[in-house]
């Protein structure tokens, strides 16, 4: 199963050979993970991937882009909320981690939550229950998390713009994509897809930078 799931990877130097196979070794784990890497190298398939080798594949897989929203239109989003808990919110709204119950939800650009929401993250990390904003239910999330980040966390703890305690819950398991300078075997390949990518091959998989 790993190569039919690693498939839309364009890569076989050995530092992709090195991440193929701690995505084999994490997958099965429940653990939480974090996902480095510049731009374009390919986190939100590395979290599919996860999520497809793993016992939740049969489950949902949730994907929030953090950075593309507000943090309070970002904090309905994860998770949701109650009829009238604000003007606007004439239902109630299911957030991305009920959604994403039985199954993974990845973050993508976690560094760019706000402070608010880094600790009501944390409470889901450490209770495993969220509420909806407006509400005081306490709903179970059974979810594993994903987050990517093409930023340096450790300098963003040591700033202050980041909870260590949320950086270290998420950072249970560490996978670093490298970036193409550092694997300069994968060019010829890479090449080739977006050349096929040019001709209008609109079959060819998305290439891992």
């Amino acid at each position: 199963r790993l190569n039919e799931n690693l498939e839309n990877f364009t890569g076989k130097s050995p530092a992709m050979e090195k991440v193929y196979a701690l995505i084999r070794k994490a997958a099965p784990a429940n653990a939480n993970v974090l996902i480095e890497g510049p731009s374009g190298t390919g986190k939100e398939l590395v979290a599919q991937a996860l999520h497809n080798l793993s016992h939740r594949s049969q489950g949902p897989f949730v994907a929030v882009e953090c950075a593309a929203l507000s943090a309070t239109l970002l904090e309905s989003e994860l998770f949701g909320h109650e009829k009238w808990a604000f003007t606007d919110a004439k239902t109630q709204k299911i957030g991305k981690f009920e959604a994403a119950n039985g199954g993974t939800i990845f973050l993508d650009e976690i560094s760019e939550i706000d402070a608010s929401t880094q600790v009501k993250l944390l409470r889901v990390l450490e209770t495993k229950t969220f509420q909806r904003v407006g509400g005081n239910e306490d709903i179970k999330a059974d979810i594993r998390i994903i987050a990517a980040t093409n930023r340096d966390l450790r300098k963003y703890v040591a700033e202050g713009k980041f909870r260590e305690d949320l950086y270290y819950r998420l950072n249970v398991i560490d996978v670093i994509i490298p970036p193409l300078r550092e694997r300069r075997d994968d060019l010829p390949a890479l090449c080739q897809v977006l050349l096929q990518r040019i001709v209008g091959d609109g079959q060819q998989p998305t290439p891992c930078l």
